[in-house]
């Protein structure tokens, strides 16, 4: 083996501490400016009048940045969300990927009835202390984005006769539409009159109701037919149906030039903006013409009721169709188990019976917004046929995906890009209703009396999958990366990295994959035999928050009820 460097990613959650606050910087005496600020500021006894000069000149040239005010805003968020994160992603790009990327680790996307602004703010360098003690007024400006984006909101300069309001709600929902994507910035005064503008922020407004969704639930034909009682009665025992849904499918849409060239070719009415609205279940990992889009890609959506509701993610995909000379484009949807589909396991703390299951499934659709505000979605995710849908679906690079015990890649699939025959989707479809989901859940936790024998029989028992929403919850991103602390050679192949504390993380080899060798009997938890039959080698990377006091291994909590088999 040759002698390689490990790190691991740690990752986060985004700040949420993105509330207003009024700078208090006077310690003797807080009200020492407070009622002859204008004797400070401004001598002439005209000092209302010239006051009352400098706002509207400030009004007229708020679209030119000031920075000359003493108190400086900073962090913008909408409904506790922002854009910017404390770590960039390691995203290794494809062979064929565009130069184009995202702008923004996480673009907060919300509903147009429910918007609200806060901001930070802090004392510049240097600036007077009776200047920054206390912020006079605020200005905030939103438009839609793009290079001559249309002016949605101008609050105007309004006083604050005594502290900020927490935050700032967004006055017409009227004036937004699905698919906006908007950008905005606050000014402050401070008691000197002087301004400081932020820098721009942006955020998006996603679908609100299932009108508003034109993609459907789509899946692998072979994965929805395992739910089906046909399948069932066939094959009764759930591992055998379980190894049948892998490898895991990767969902691939293709939009031609031709659908974005009467758009794009309108003088009067030009695109501005190209917003991608995804989900998948149980995990997603999304890219545009072979760059990933997020570095939360593994553990999006958040984990929810998936009957009750699911999470979407929404990014800013205008880049990459501005930087394309055919726009022709491809959008590849990579999925996990997760949550949803997760391996059979035995276990006393997770009660996996209660959860929810049905096939891994993906929901997507574009949305193309003009200067003007007209909007269309193209490329929605529907269900197969060569006459009515740009998607396809294949078995992709992972071989198996579980939170608990791991995953196993194919990492000579994922360096080709595969060479498995696509298939059109189908939709994604249950004959369990909601009601019926939450009365077997209430039996199954005793918390309701069983009325009959048994459940009712289903044709079809995948679960019902939720209401979607906008991402609520701010992503877990890489906050740093850390190398290992100690390495032990545990002997027949196996090393042991110890990084001296827990974390959350993933494990990333620096100089390439190691060389693996084979041993004549392999460890608990390191028995993939069946890729030797054929000549394949394999790593196994197991995870583990401590040591076993007997034996010295990974301490594994969980062990799988069912192995899955590569050789089908």
């Amino acid at each position: 083996m040759r002698c390689i460097h490990m790190y691991v990613v740690l990752c986060g959650s985004l700040s949420t501490n993105n509330y207003t606050t009024t700078l208090g910087l006077l310690s003797d005496n807080d009200d020492e400016y407070t009622d002859d600020d204008d004797d400070i500021i401004e001598e002439d006894d005209d000092s209302g009048q010239k006051q009352q000069q400098n706002e509207e000149e400030d009004n007229k040239n708020f679209d030119s940045s000031s920075t000359s005010g003493s108190i400086i805003p900073f962090d913008l968020s909408v409904n506790h969300l922002k854009p910017t994160a404390p770590g960039k992603p390691m995203q290794p790009l494809s062979k064929h990927a565009s130069i184009a990327t995202v702008s923004e680790d996480f673009l907060p996307v919300v509903l147009p009835t429910d918007i609200k602004f806060r901001w930070r703010q802090k004392p510049k360098i240097d600036s007077l202390v009776e200047h920054a003690a206390k912020v006079t007024a605020y200005r905030i400006e939103a438009r839609r984005s793009g290079i001559s984006g249309t002016v949605l909101w101008d609050s105007t300069k309004i006083k604050v006769d005594d502290e900020l309001p927490f935050s700032i709600s967004w006055p017409d929902d009227s004036l937004l539409k699905p698919g906006d994507i908007i950008k905005w910035k606050v000014t402050l005064w401070d008691i000197a009159h002087a301004a400081h503008t932020s820098s721009w922020s942006k955020f998006a407004v996603g679908p609100a109701s299932e009108s508003d969704w034109e993609g459907d639930w789509i899946v692998h034909p072979v994965d929805m037919k395992t739910f089906s009682k046909e399948e069932r009665d066939e094959i009764p025992d759930d591992c055998d149906r379980w190894k049948k849904r892998h490898s895991l499918p990767v969902f691939r849409g293709q939009i031609s030039a031709q659908e974005f060239e009467s758009i794009m070719n309108d003088e009067d009415d030009p695109l501005t903006s190209v917003l991608l609205v995804v989900s998948g279940l149980g995990s997603f990992r999304v890219s545009v013409d072979g760059v990933p889009l997020s570095p939360s890609g593994p553990i999006d959506p958040p984990f929810t009721d998936y009957t009750q509701r699911v999470m979407y993610r929404g990014f800013d995909v205008t880049p990459f169709i501005f930087a394309s000379e055919d726009n022709s484009h491809v959008i590849e949807i990579t999925v996990g188990s997760g949550w949803w589909d997760h391996r059979p396991l035995e276990s006393s703390i997770v009660k996996f019976n209660l959860l929810p299951r049905g096939p891994a499934t993906v929901i997507a659709q574009l949305y193309l917004t003009t200067s003007k505000g007209n909007v269309s979605i193209v490329l929605p995710t529907q269900e197969g046929s060569e006459q009515n849908t740009q998607w396809r679906v294949r078995r992709g690079h992972i071989r198996e995906s579980d939170l608990f015990t791991g995953e196993i890649v194919d990492v000579d699939m994922m360096s080709s890009g595969g060479e498995e025959r696509s298939v059109y989707p189908i939709k994604y479809h249950t004959d369990i209703t909601t009601e019926d989901r939450r009365e077997e859940i209430a039996i199954k936790a005793k918390a309701k009396q069983q009325t009959s024998k048994k459940f009712r029989t289903y044709d079809n028992f995948a679960a019902p999958i939720g209401k979607l929403v906008p991402s609520e919850i701010p992503p877990i991103l890489p906050m740093e990366r850390i190398a290992a602390d100690e390495i032990h050679d545990l002997g027949g192949g196996r090393w042991l990295f110890d990084f001296g504390k827990a974390f959350s993380g993933m494990l990333h080899f620096d100089e390439g994959v190691p060389t693996p060798i084979i041993p004549k009997n392999y460890p608990r938890g390191h028995g993939y035999k069946e890729g030797t039959d054929k000549g394949e080698s394999f790593i196994t990377v197991i995870y583990g928050e401590s040591l076993e006091m007997t034996t010295g291994d990974i301490n594994r909590v969980l062990q799988p009820s069912c192995i899955l088999n590569s050789a089908r």
